[in-house]
C-alpha cells in the first residue's frame, strides 16, 4: 500500500466511496455530513498509507478510518434538537408524545444512491444497505447511543465484523467491544418499533406500495382529506426531525389537512402537487404548493412513510432543503 501512487490510491478508494458514505450516514444521521466524512476518510487514509500493513483488506482499513473519523466528528460537532420552526402542518403538535423522542439531527438518504452501492445479492456490500438497517426508525434509534456503542453495533450487527476486528477498529479491548455491543443492543430493543422483525429486506417496492403512493398523491392533488385518511393507521405518528414537533393519531393529522385544503380556512396552503420518490428503502412523496397569487408550485416537504399491513404508520417529514439531494426541483 505504501508504494501506491496517488492515482492508484484514488482508484482503489473510489471503489468504496458509496458504501463508505452509507456507513458514515449511519454513524451521523446526516446525508450532508456523510459526504464530508468520506473525504475526511480519504485524506486520513492517504496521510497514513504507510501504516497499512496488508493484514486486513483495504476495505476494512478504510472502514476503520471512517468509523473513527465519524466518532471524532460527533465529539467535536455535537448537536441538540433545534427549536420548533414553522412546520409544514398548520396545527399545534399533539400533547401526547409518548414513545417519541428528539434526535439531534436526521436527513433522508436517496434510494438512487443506495442502488449504486451494491447489487442486492453482492456480499458483503449488500449488508451495508439492508433495508432493516437503513430505515429511518433504525437511524433514529441508534442516534440515542453513545458514539462508541453506535460504532460497535454497526460494525458487529450491520457489517458482521468479528469482536476482535471491532475491538481493533475502535482501539479497545475485546471485552470492552462486547460490552459496548450488549449495551447498544439493549438500548436499541427499547427504542425500535415492536414489529421490526416484520420489515424484512426488499429490493423493489411492491405493487401495493406503489398503489398506496398513487392514492396519496391523488388525495393531495385533489385536496381530499377523507381519501388520505383511508391510507393511515389510527395511531399514525408524524415527526419532523430535528424539530421538536410531533402529531400523534390519524384524527389530529387529518384535521390539519382539512384546514390546509379549505380555501376559506386561515390555514389554507394553496394547491398541491406531489412526486413519488424513495428514501432509506422506504416510499416517499415530495410535495409542492402553489399559494394564492403565485404562478409556480414551490417545494414544501418530503414525506417518508413507514408502511405496515398496507397502511402508513409513520410519516417523517423533511423541509425542502433536502430536495436537491434527491434531484428534485425546487419549483414545478
Amino acid at each position: 500500500m505504501a508504494t501506491l501512487d496517488e492515482p492508484t490510491f484514488s482508484r482503489i478508494a473510489e471503489g468504496h466511496r458509496r458504501e463508505l458514505q452509507v456507513h458514515c450516514y449511519r454513524m451521523l444521521g446526516s446525508f450532508e455530513d456523510s459526504e464530508d466524512l468520506v473525504q475526511e476518510t480519504y485524506l486520513r487514509a492517504w496521510r497514513g498509507r504507510q501504516s497499512f500493513e496488508g493484514r486486513s483488506s483495504v476495505r476494512a482499513w478504510l472502514y476503520r478510518i471512517a468509523t473513527n473519523a465519524c466518532i471524532d466528528h460527533i465529539d467535536r460537532a455535537s448537536r441538540t434538537p433545534i427549536a420548533r420552526r414553522q412546520p409544514a402542518f398548520s396545527m399545534e403538535p399533539a400533547a401526547d408524545t409518548q414513545g417519541l423522542t428528539e434526535v439531534p439531527w436526521l436527513q433522508p438518504f436517496p434510494d438512487r444512491l443506495l442502488d449504486q452501492t451494491a447489487p442486492p445479492d453482492a456480499e458483503p456490500d449488500a449488508l451495508v444497505i439492508a433495508k432493516e438497517t437503513i430505515e429511518l426508525a433504525f437511524l433514529i434509534a441508534i442516534q440515542h447511543l453513545p458514539p462508541q456503542q453506535r460504532a460497535a453495533l454497526i460494525l458487529r450487527d450491520v457489517l458482521a465484523w468479528s469482536a476482535n476486528d471491532t475491538a481493533t477498529a475502535l482501539n479497545i479491548s475485546v471485552a470492552s467491544a462486547n460490552s459496548a455491543l450488549q449495551r447498544a443492543r439493549a438500548t436499541l430493543k427499547e427504542r425500535m418499533p415492536a414489529r421490526r422483525l416484520d420489515w424484512g429486506p426488499a429490493a423493489d417496492p411492491s405493487e401495493a406500495e406503489r398503489h398506496l403512493l398513487q392514492e396519496c398523491i391523488e388525495a393531495l392533488e385533489k385536496a381530499d382529506p377523507d381519501r388520505f385518511a383511508k391510507l393511515l393507521r389510527t395511531d399514525v405518528r408524524v415527526t419532523m426531525p430535528p424539530d421538536a414537533f410531533w402529531i400523534v393519531g390519524r384524527d389530529a393529522f387529518v384535521a390539519g389537512l382539512v384546514a390546509q385544503f379549505d380555501p376559506a380556512s386561515p390555514a389554507y396552503f394553496g394547491e398541491w402537487r406531489a412526486v413519488a420518490t424513495r428514501a432509506n428503502r422506504q416510499p416517499a412523496v415530495a410535495t409542492y404548493v402553489r399559494q394564492p397569487g403565485q404562478t409556480e408550485f414551490r417545494a414544501q416537504v418530503l414525506n417518508v412513510f413507514r408502511v405496515e399491513d398496507g397502511l402508513i404508520t409513520d410519516i417523517t417529514a423533511f423541509l425542502p432543503e433536502v430536495f436537491p439531494s434527491f434531484e428534485l426541483p425546487m419549483t414545478i
